[in-house]
């Protein structure tokens, strides 16, 4: 499959990889319009200036009808009447045993109108199981393809749009629809301001058919702001220094949303909800492993899939995700372990046979800046 801007990516010469079963830009090591490029420099932009994110591998999934609030807040770990109309909410879909078939991010149009931004590689398992589940009068589309989702993430990303005429009084979470002014013809977009990167920042959701058109215009604010075009490796990088998860690495069928210590996004005072008796019972008797987040005291790298060990070797989890930290310029990781070691413990990292000195601290890595 490919993003509306798989042409443009390379016409910059970018590194595509597959995401789900989407050629996407992972960096643009020669930059763009001259610009030094590469995951690095990507990276360093957003925490610094800004950068902007092609993701429209994201899934779309619409869901409309009388009562589709109250039946998709059935399917999900958080509570949807939390929010109101112009909100998004952050959710974990989980199955029956409690495993997290994906998380996603629900917008609300109306109590009868709800937009779902799941992972690219789960939108189909995520559409089969509420169209298989919804009642009569509820209608779900995939609409994977009719919309793009360009990231605008970084200090300055306020700048970006205020640049092009787009002046917006939103909270974090909060989103609105609009045109851009002197463009109308690109119709309206869904611009909200979240992001997966720690910093303040915008997501905007165009039409796909308009998708370059709104890009190229994103492209002119960036390079005078000297921001960067930025691919999937930078995005990687600063959503591990936030210790945000990934799913297939911090959350899966086999990791539940207990383990990965995403408890603050499970609301089990809600009635019911698919996963809620696995879940619960978990919590009871505790999990065998928990997320945490390690910082290397060396120069080793940690990566997915090496063991965790206690100071006399033992062997007591494994990395999920790790990553030099372009910003902390050393190791980070996170890693399921077991629960009684906790912030301030001293572990070790076996980083191709090699021990690597670390210690479990409180994430973020970085400090957050989302608000």
């Amino acid at each position: 499959m490919k993003s509306p801007l798989y042409d443009w990516h390379q016409s910059q010469n970018a590194k595509l990889a597959d995401f789900g079963g989407w050629d996407m830009p992972i960096e643009y090591a020669a930059g763009v319009n001259g610009a030094t490029g590469g995951t690095l420099a990507e990276h360093a932009a957003v925490r610094e200036r800004v950068g902007i994110f092609d993701v429209s591998h994201l899934g779309k999934i619409s869901v409309k009808g009388s009562g589709a609030k109250a039946f998709v807040n059935t399917l999900i770990t958080n509570d949807l009447n939390k929010i109101d109309s112009g909100s998004a909410q952050y959710n974990l879909f989980c199955n029956a045993s409690g495993g997290v078939i994906d998380d996603l991010i629900v917008y609300e149009f109306s109590p009868d109108e709800l937009f779902l931004i799941p992972n690219a590689a789960n939108c189909a398992s995520v559409f089969d199981v509420i169209k298989d589940k919804a009642p009569v009068g509820i209608e779900v589309k995939n609409i994977h393809q009719e919309f793009a989702v360009l990231a605008v993430q970084g200090p300055l990303s306020g700048k970006v749009m205020e640049n092009l005429g787009l002046v917006l009084d939103l909270d974090y979470m909060a989103f609105t629809k609009t045109n851009i002014p002197g463009h109308q013809d690109l119709g309206e977009v869904i611009i909200c301001r979240t992001g997966y990167t720690g910093e303040f920042g915008y997501e905007l959701l165009p039409s796909w058919q308009s998708a370059t058109k709104v890009w190229d215009l994103l492209v002119d604010q960036m390079i005078k702001l000297d921001g960067r075009v930025c691919g999937l490796g930078a995005r990687d990088t600063l959503r591990t220094e936030m210790g945000y998860p990934l799913h297939g690495h911090e959350l899966s069928l086999d990791i539940s949303p207990v383990e990965a210590s995403a408890n603050w996004a499970v609301a089990l005072e809600k009635e019911n909800f698919e996963g809620k008796a696995a879940l619960v019972a978990q919590k009871s008797v505790g999990p065998k492993r928990v997320l945490r987040a390690i910082k290397c005291s060396d120069r080793g790298i940690p990566r997915a899939g090496m063991g965790v060990q206690d100071q006399s070797g033992r062997v007591i989890g494994e990395v999920t995700s790790g990553t030099f930290s372009p910003t902390l310029r050393i190791g980070i990781a996170l890693a399921l372990i077991e629960p009684e070691f906790k912030v301030g413990s001293k572990v070790a990292i076996d980083v191709r046979g090699r021990i690597s000195s670390a210690e479990i601290v409180k994430p973020p890595f970085v400090e957050s800046k989302v608000r």
